[in-house]
């Protein structure tokens, strides 16, 4: 009883998921994520299987076979910032926001899978990573609307696939039904089934998104232990020697000792 109690719980907040960030902010979140290449660093550490509850009780339904959705989107006709943008104070509404309401719940539901509440550390969600990719998937610019197309096949392949195993959308499933769903599409590796070979690569794509997303928050990079930009203390102490050395190896390296410093003073 307890447990469809706090099932119950669950499905009305993920139902009605509502974002508390401005559009200032999403957009500010954006540009850092476009900036950072997608963290490469933190990526190549993040593919770890999605967390879920285990049921051994459960009975799951089998999975389905291939299946893709073919989407036509309306193209995008914004024209962005132009060749010189405000980054500190981009405008309000640059571009029309495209997520549907059910599209942006189902991205908080499976963002908060990838990245979910430990400890102090909120959740993808409670950092409003899901606006950020909707700002993401909207913009009028080539590499987010590649990404858009990816993104939005993967979120219709997870309800459709969802629907066929369960007869339900994704949001409604239990946790041990979504991780059922989760761990078939987890990774695109040689010992992927071929029918999940296509959306693996696509769900590879908005994971990559999501976790980029989460640590361009500020919670996030407090998280990973990035500090930013300090202050120091006193006077600037320059350069070690080793760095000195090292620049002068490089610099004699590539033939351009002459522009070496003369002198290296402690």
């Amino acid at each position: 009883m307890a447990n469809d109690q706090n099932n119950s719980t669950v499905e009305q907040h993920q139902t009605h998921y509502r974002s508390g960030m401005t559009r200032r902010d999403s957009l500010k979140l954006m540009m850092a994520l476009a900036a950072s290449i997608l963290l490469p660093a933190v990526l190549a550490g993040c593919d770890n299987a999605p967390s879920g509850t285990q049921d051994g009780g459960t009975d799951l339904a089998k999975a389905t076979t291939e299946h893709w959705p073919e989407l036509k989107l309306t193209p995008i006709t914004a024209t962005g910032y132009g060749k010189d943008p405000n980054l500190i104070l981009p405008p309000e509404s640059p571009w029309p926001l495209t997520l549907t309401q059910a599209q942006l719940t189902l991205v908080a539901v499976l963002s908060d899978i990838l990245v979910p509440r430990e400890g102090s550390v909120p959740s993808a969600s409670e950092v409003h990573v899901p606006a950020v990719v909707d700002e993401w998937v909207s913009a009028p610019y080539e590499r987010q609307q590649q990404d858009r197309l990816t993104i939005l096949s993967a979120l219709a392949w997870i309800d459709d696939e969802a629907q066929m195993r369960f007869g339900k959308s994704f949001v409604l499933l239990t946790q041990v039904q979504q991780k059922a769903i989760m761990d078939d599409i987890a990774f695109d590796t040689a010992e992927t089934p071929a029918q999940f070979k296509r959306i693996a690569a696509a769900f590879s794509r908005f994971r990559s998104l999501v976790v980029a997303a989460f640590f361009c928050t500020p919670e996030g990079t407090k998280d990973i232990g990035y500090v930013g930009n300090v202050p120091i203390g006193g006077d600037y102490p320059g350069p070690s020697q080793e760095a000195y050395a090292h620049l002068d190896k490089v610099l004699a390296d590539l033939g351009l000792t002459e522009y070496a410093y003369p002198i290296h003073s402690a």
